[in-house]
C-alpha cells in the first residue's frame, strides 16, 4: 500500500530495518527492552519511527539481534546519525512542497536509481535551461524566485552523480519525450546534448524506448526505484499521478515496479543505439 513519506525519512528506514532484524532474530518487543532495561513502549516508539535511539542502545539491539557483518553495522550507525541532521533541501523549504522534499531526501541516501520517464527528460539529467522552461510551462502563475529555486533544487540534486561515491543511475525515456519542444529548440538542442554527454559517464546507462514500441501502452506514468547501501533494506518506489506523488515500499508492490522496469529495459534500445535516437532527434531540429 502506499506509505506517507515524512521529512524524517531516514529515521523511518533506521526503524523499519531494526524491526526486521528483531522479527528475523525470533526475538520480541519484550526480549528488546530486557536489552535495553526498558519499557517495551519505547521499542515500539523506536520501530514505529516515533522517537530515536542513542549509539549505545542501537549498538546493544545489534548484538542482541546477532548482526555481526562490521560494514551492515556501520551503516546503520551512520543512518542513526544521519537521522538527527537536516540535509541541504532543508534550505529550500519554503520553495519547495514537502513532497518533493521528501522526495529528493531519499532519493539522496540511495546507492542506486532506476527511474521511468515517459513525458520529460529525468530531473538528475536536466539542464538548467530545460529545468527553467519545465517549471514555467508547469507552473505558470509562479514568480521568477520560486522558479529559480526548482532550477537550484535541481542543480544540487544532480551532485549525486558526481560526488566522490556517485549513484549508479539507470534511465529509460519514452522517445516521444525526445521530441517536445520544451523552452524551443535552442533549449532543447542543448538538452539533447546534455544526453548524450552524460550516457557516457560510467555510473548512468540511458535507453530510450522507441515510439513504436508496444510497450508504450505500459508507461501509465513515471516512476523511480530507490535501492540503498544497507544490505537488506527494502527498496523504495516513488511514482507520479496528477494529483498526488505516491511511495510504495512493500515486497509486492516493489516486485510489481521491478518486473515492469525490466520488461521496459528490454524493450528499449541500448545504449549505443539510445545515442543515436537521440542524435536523430537533434537533427530533425535543424
Amino acid at each position: 500500500m502506499p506509505i506517507n513519506i515524512s521529512p524524517t525519512i531516514r529515521q523511518r528506514r533506521l526503524a523499519r530495518q531494526l524491526r526486521e532484524l528483531r522479527i528475523a532474530a525470533g526475538l520480541t518487543h519484550a526480549d528488546a527492552s530486557l536489552v535495553l532495561g526498558s519499557a517495551e513502549s519505547k521499542v515500539g516508539r523506536i520501530e514505529n519511527a516515533q522517537s530515536g535511539i542513542r549509539l549505545p542502545d542501537l549498538r546493544a539491539l545489534m548484538d542482541a539481534y546477532g548482526l555481526t557483518d562490521a560494514d551492515a553495522r556501520s551503516e546503520i550507525e551512520l543512518l542513526a546519525r544521519e537521522s538527527k541532521k537536516k540535509g541541504w533541501w532543508s534550505r529550500y523549504a519554503n520553495a519547495v512542497d514537502s513532497g518533493y522534499a521528501a522526495f529528493v531526501a531519499v532519493e539522496w541516501d540511495a546507492a542506486e536509481l532506476y527511474n521511468v520517464e515517459t513525458n520529460m527528460v529525468p530531473g538528475l539529467l536536466q539542464t538548467p535551461e530545460y529545468t527553467r522552461a519545465l517549471v514555467q510551462l508547469q507552473n505558470p502563475d509562479y514568480p521568477p524566485e520560486a522558479v529559480e529555486a526548482q532550477v537550484d533544487v535541481r542543480r544540487e540534486r544532480r551532485k549525486l552523480l558526481m560526488r566522490e561515491h556517485p549513484v549508479q543511475f539507470w534511465a529509460i525515456i519514452a522517445e516521444s519525450a525526445l521530441y517536445h519542444r520544451v523552452g524551443g529548440n535552442e533549449v532543447m538542442k542543448e538538452q539533447l546534448e546534455a544526453l548524450i554527454a552524460d550516457s557516457r559517464r560510467q555510473n548512468i546507462e540511458l535507453q530510450v524506448l522507441p515510439r513504436e514500441d508496444p510497450m508504450n501502452a505500459c508507461l501509465y506514468g513515471p516512476f523511480v526505484i530507490m535501492s540503498f547501501p544497507t544490505p537488506g533494506e527494502t527498496d523504495i518506489i516513488y511514482a507520479e499521478s496528477p494529483m498526488s506523488t505516491l511511495y510504495y515500499e512493500e515486497e509486492a508492490e516493489v516486485e510489481t515496479y521491478t518486473t515492469q522496469f525490466r520488461r521496459l529495459n528490454m524493450a528499449a534500445e541500448n545504449v549505443s543505439k539510445s545515442r543515436e535516437l537521440i542524435m536523430g532527434a537533434i537533427k530533425e531540429m535543424a
